[in-house]
């Protein structure tokens, strides 16, 4: 026996929506089981309607979302003679109320976003039931017509039987019913259709057909009208517009057709009127609350959408302008004030919005959270224009707002995008405005960028990086170059810093400068960091006992900042030790100065135990920071690696002597407290040897070797470096 999700198609359901399913169907059978002219029990109606459940919940969570699901429920509601006014009211607030609530948990899909597809889906709900309505009341009308053609013909045989029939139709039909002359002068209408008008029959018959011209009548209906009374066609069909006697508006579905006389002439004009003002007023209405903002009320990311892909598709003369806003420490106002403080700011701030964009063709809409964006069009607006209107914005937040008796001021960064129509789609367009916000964000805020094709390229490459990093570690997609350090003294390889590289599938070899920072970023750095001291460890283990007679015993491995806060960090340093069987004295870790400015105890707390393991401790760049150099001796270093930037002015002749006299003073400094002095960028032989003299310990750079394969150290070391 096969379940109700089988009979219905859906596909397997998560854990517990079975009963979900069930107690919202119950509700549901409770809500419209009053208003239904069926012949089942309640609880047969309510198996009944499971199936239908099952279609909107899968519908809710679909991908892609599709709201034709929706429509063939409310089609099978009228199949299922719900077919009240009220069964439509009740089932959209059942499905308000509690479609979300009970099917949308555990779905993948962010709260927000179910809501927007719960209206949407209460919107194509209605829609399929009136549609089906229309069309059993369309069936029903024809059959009506049918019965008026068949009255007015046995008339003329029997003309007292036939009226008393025809009558009985016409008055108690719920359909509004009208008879014309092909002139267009009103013969005969029935209670329903002057029920509609106001009431008022005279004002009905008062009138010819040719005088209920409507604005907003389709440009098609008085052609259609006009083929009919010429019989040209037999009948046709409208959706049109009527004003009432009072002004207001009827919005009826409309048919028309054309009755003959028995030799087939056209004689009269027959309209059936159906009355769909209330049920254009709910699609109008849940169109609005699927396109606007719940919260502040402006247009949503999807009207904003249309508008913007309406732009961009307008033609070539036309141009646009787009202003992509973001608050700046909005999360902190939320987390200080609470949400409903932060729903309150971000009201105040939608309605200083609105009054940037009045102009035609501006419109301001929220994408969610704090972003908001605007959008201004036309044949002559220029990137000035869109400047203007991010300055405008900016101006009307510079105002502070009033919250719980605070005065909060609001802050904002602005991405700019402007162009003409039909260069590029809507999603480049909001990725590159997106991309300028987080460069105004990055700046310093409160400002605005605009955006620059060649930027933009950069972070989509930043972010094609930094999602294929973990992939690229488990791949196997880094490896490691060695760069000699040499001892000055007598010119013999002292050791060699392990430099890791990524050889990315479509970027080619990759430098750490490319990869290193958005390792930091998204905390891939402690794996990595991890995989590169285990491999530097390991080829430092393999030299020795490979070239005992002189091969590196030191190697040089470099710890970013996050590394050093990793509480792991002394534990996978003494693993990897203890694992190689390298002693510690022949690994030295590198930390940058600029990570040790201003560092506690805390901090220094895991450097200490490295030291006192035998770990050498070099501080990198050293002289690129703001340390003071006397504290120098509370820090577990016993190697300074003196950045390149000054010993550059010792590759020109004669070389520079400020640079001499400050590297003799950082040298003996160093040594008067122990220290090693490492010095990098080391391109010519003179540079090399004034270095040599004043006492500079060991050196690297491009006038030794080139970062490369281990087997190149090896050279080295056989070849002797001098």
């Amino acid at each position: 026996m096969s379940t109700p999700a089988q009979v219905s198609g859906s596909t397997a359901e998560p854990d517990g929506l079975e009963d979900r399913l069930q107690r919202f169907a119950t509700i549901w059978s409770r809500a419209i089981f009053p208003v239904t002219a069926t012949s089942m029990t309640r609880t047969e109606f309510e198996q009944h309607l499971l199936p239908l459940a099952e279609r909107l919940s899968a519908a809710l969570r679909a991908r892609p979302f599709d709201v034709a699901p929706a429509q063939a429920v409310g089609a099978a509601l009228v199949a299922a003679h719900c077919t009240d006014p009220d069964a439509l009211s009740r089932t959209l607030g059942v499905v308000d109320s509690y479609l979300v609530l009970y099917c949308g948990t555990g779905a993948d899909t962010p709260a927000d976003d179910l809501r927007a597809r719960c209206a949407r889906l209460q919107h194509a709900l209605a829609a399929g039931f009136a549609r089906a309505l229309r069309e059993r009341t369309l069936s029903e009308q024809e059959a009506i017509a049918r019965s008026a053609l068949a009255a007015r013909a046995f008339a003329e045989q029997a003309l007292h039987a036939t009226e008393a029939r025809f009558r009985a139709v016409f008055e108690d039909a719920a359909i509004g019913i009208g008879i014309a002359d092909l002139d267009g002068n009103v013969l005969d209408v029935n209670g329903a259709l002057t029920r509609m008008f106001g009431g008022l029959e005279q004002v009905v018959r008062g009138r010819k057909v040719t005088e209920w011209v409507h604005p907003e009548d389709a440009p098609h209906v008085w052609n259609l009208y006009g083929e009919l009374v010429r019989g040209e066609r037999d009948h046709f069909r409208v959706e049109k517009p009527f004003y009432r006697s009072d002004g207001t508006v009827l919005w009826t579905n409309l048919t028309v057709s054309l009755l003959r006389d028995p030799e087939g002439r056209p004689q009269y004009q027959l309209a059936l009127m159906e009355d769909t003002t209330e049920r254009r007023l709910l699609n109008l209405r849940l169109r609005y609350e699927a396109t606007h903002d719940a919260l502040t009320g402006l247009p949503n990311r999807t009207l904003f959408s249309e508008r913007l892909e309406k732009a961009l598709t307008a033609g070539e003369d036309s141009r646009f302008g787009l202003c992509y806003l973001d608050l700046d420490g909005f999360k902190a106002i939320n987390d200080s004030l609470g949400h409903a403080a932060g729903d309150r700011l971000l009201v105040e701030v939608a309605d200083r919005l609105q009054t940037c964009a009045t102009a035609p063709g501006e419109m301001v809409a929220r994408l969610g959270g704090d972003e908001f964006v605007a959008l201004t069009t036309g044949p002559r607006v220029t990137e000035r224009d869109a400047e203007e209107l991010a300055g405008r914005i900016l101006a009307a937040l510079s105002t502070p707002i009033s919250l719980d008796g605070r005065e909060i001021t609001v802050r904002g960064s602005i991405g700019i995008v402007e162009g003409r129509a039909g260069e590029r789609g809507p999603a480049d367009v909001l990725r590159s405005a997106d991309i300028t916000m987080y460069r105004a964000k990055s700046a310093g805020g409160n400002r605005y960028e605009r955006a620059d094709p060649e930027a933009d390229a950069r972070a989509i490459t930043r972010h094609g990086l930094t999602t294929a990093l973990p992939a690229a570690l488990d791949r196997g997609e880094f490896f490691i170059e060695y760069q000699p350090l040499i001892h000055l003294g007598d010119g013999t390889v002292h050791g060699a810093e392990a430099l890791v590289r990524w050889c990315h599938p479509q970027h080619g070899v990759l430098g750490p400068d490319r990869f290193i920072p958005l390792a930091e970023h998204t905390g891939l750095i402690v794996p990595l960091g991890r995989w590169v001291l285990d491999e530097a460890v390991r080829q430092a283990r393999f030299w020795k006992h490979r070239h005992a007679d002189g091969g590196p015993l030191r190697i040089n491995v470099n710890l970013s900042p996050t590394q050093l806060h990793h509480p792991g960090l002394v534990g996978d340093i003494t693993d990897v030790l203890d694992r190689s069987g390298l002693a510690p004295g022949a690994l030295c870790l590198e930390v940058t100065e600029s990570a040790l400015i201003g560092a506690d105890e805390d901090l220094l707390k895991p450097l200490r135990q490295l030291a006192e393991m035998g770990v050498d401790i070099a501080l990198d760049d050293f002289g690129t920071g703001y340390s003071n150099l006397a504290n120098l001796r509370r820090l577990p270093v016993s190697v300074l690696k003196l950045d390149r930037s000054f010993t550059r002015g010792m590759q020109q002749h004669p070389a520079d002597p400020v640079d001499m006299k400050i590297v003799e003073g950082i040298v003996s400094l160093a040594h008067s407290l122990e220290l090693a002095v490492t010095v990098e960028g080391v391109e010519t032989a003179a540079q090399a040897e004034q270095l040599r003299a004043l006492g500079c310990d060991t050196a690297q750079g491009w006038y030794y070797a080139r970062p490369g394969a281990p087997d190149r150290i090896h050279s080295l070391v056989l070849a002797d470096a001098v």
